[in-house]
């Protein structure tokens, strides 16, 4: 019974664990309003 114990607590904190990463991650800064795309020079070469 030790066992099962033991292995929900791990289980439980690598859950924890990784949705706090997750968070962390989905909380950097976005890229500024200011920064455009700069269009390709040879944009419509392709032929599309």
């Amino acid at each position: 019974m030790a066992m099962f114990w033991l292995f929900l607590t791990l289980v439980i904190v690598l859950v924890v664990g990784n949705a706090l990463t997750l968070l962390r991650t989905a909380k950097k800064p976005k890229i500024p309003g200011g920064v455009r795309p700069k269009p390709y020079q040879d944009d419509d070469e392709a032929g599309w």
